[in-house]
């Protein structure tokens, strides 16, 4: 069985230094994907619930039985090697296939895990961790990709695609954990949220909650007891997104800063911050959609979902009937590739542009970088928050995408730079 798996890893390597030299010679920007511009059916679509568990196999042991996991099945091949096999909650779906659990030994040992997915395709490199909480990329010479031999002309996300993947794992008695991004379940952030606690300006309040009763949290920041100005910040809609979660905490942290811009900021505007959108889908190890099985970055027009009602009337109760305005919002998430999505309107918004300004600063104040923008037209169809915080409330308000292999040094910095300009273009407006 060794020569098995060797020829398998020669082969492999070989493939893969072969195609990735050729494929990243240059690198193309990220054009983005499609906006959905028109209405989809947002009702209730039926999930499977995978089984939660321990999967014995001699002496090894697979679990799954943790807020986040996801892995359907396991089988052993050899004495050394087992293919996992990971779907999603429903059909269709993007391709963000997650997965996410522990093994164990009875015994040291080296293993290789297939990582392998009905209908879909590998995409995440496997982060490991001893305690669940601390995560680290696989080694490159534990990690191989499986490629397809597709001759015809693929799209940008295609081409990082593999059919599956190779991860090898050296296991003992204590759990070792395989996720395909940092684990930021709910009960995380809500100890991120917590945190911010701490700060007399900052005050939390449960909004709703969820079909499992999980709470809808949103944060208050600001002195402005009127909540006269009125900013919103949300976030991780889709379960995977987790670098969406790290640009919004890092951005979210800066409105919080001791600067003397920040003090001012929050002396005349209120940032409501609901940074957990989707807690049944991120705890129940979901690829994309919530536990009625949709997505819900497409009902930002009809409003089908629990969640995204609550956000909804939360805004209407807070602005519509009073002298309160919302300026601007912002939707953080995770895609190919560092992009913004923006909004192209026929009327003047409340603080009319904002954004483009914004981007202007944000090119000054880091070396070398430019700014990749996708505008798209606000319609009354439009399924997107960023569509329904500007169609409703007139708000500059914007996506924001962060790579899905972005640095995270460079995310929380980009992060923290983004809302400082903000803060200072805010004041900018009020003349202060």
């Amino acid at each position: 069985m060794k020569i098995k798996i060797n020829t398998i890893f020669c082969f492999l390597l070989f493939f893969t230094l072969f195609t990735e030299g050729v494929a990243q010679t240059t690198k193309p920007t990220f054009q983005g994907q499609t906006q959905t511009g028109e209405k989809v059916d947002t009702r209730n679509h039926a999930i499977i619930p995978q089984w939660r568990g321990k999967q014995i196999l001699g002496d090894v042991t697979f679990d799954n039985e943790f807020d986040g996991a996801r892995l359907n099945g396991i089988t052993q091949d050899n004495d050394s090697s087992y293919t996992a096999i990971i779907a999603a909650e429903n059909y269709p779906i993007n391709p963000s296939a997650w997965y996410a659990f522990k093994v164990t030994a009875k015994t040291p040992r080296t293993i290789w895990v297939h990582l392998t997915y009905l209908n879909a395709k590998h995409r995440y490199i496997p982060k490991i961790s001893r305690d669940g909480r601390t995560w680290q990329t696989v080694d490159s010479s534990d990690y191989l990709l499986e490629k397809d031999t597709a001759k015809t002309p693929r799209t940008f996300q295609e081409n990082a695609l593999s059919e599956s993947a190779f991860v090898r794992l050296k296991i003992d008695d204590k759990p070792l954990w395989v996720v395909a991004q940092e684990l930021m379940t709910s009960k995380v952030v809500t100890e991120w949220s917590e945190s911010l606690l701490k700060k007399r300006f900052v005050s939390s309040e449960i909004i709703g909650k969820t079909p499992q009763n999980r709470p809808l949290n949103c944060l208050r920041i600001g002195e402005d007891k009127t909540d006269a100005k009125v900013m919103i910040v949300i976030g991780r809609l889709h379960p995977p997104e987790v670098t969406g979660t790290f640009a919004l905490q890092s951005f979210v942290e800066s409105l919080c800063a001791d600067s003397e811009t920040a003090k001012k900021f929050r002396k005349a505007y209120s940032v409501f911050v609901i940074p957990m959108m989707n807690p049944d889908g991120v705890d129940n190890g979901h690829w994309r959609h919530n536990i009625g099985g949709i997505d819900l970055n497409r009902d930002w027009a009809d409003f089908n979902q629990p969640e995204t009602q609550i956000v909804r009337d939360f805004l209407r109760k807070k602005i519509n009937g009073t002298d309160r305005k919302l300026y601007f919002g912002i939707d953080f998430h995770s895609t190919w590739d560092d992009i913004f999505y923006t909004n192209t309107t026929d009327k003047p918004t409340n603080m009319d542009g904002l954004i483009k300004r914004w981007f202007t600063e944000l090119e000054k104040a880091i070396p070398d970088y430019k700014v990749n923008a996708r505008p798209s037209k606000v319609q009354l169809n439009s399924v997107i928050s960023k569509a329904f915080f500007n169609r409703e409330f007139n708000a500059e308000a914007l996506v924001y995408e962060v790579g899905d292999n972005t640095s995270r040094e460079f995310t929380a910095m980009k992060s923290r730079t983004a809302a400082e300009n903000l803060m200072q273009l805010a004041l900018e407006y009020l003349g202060k």
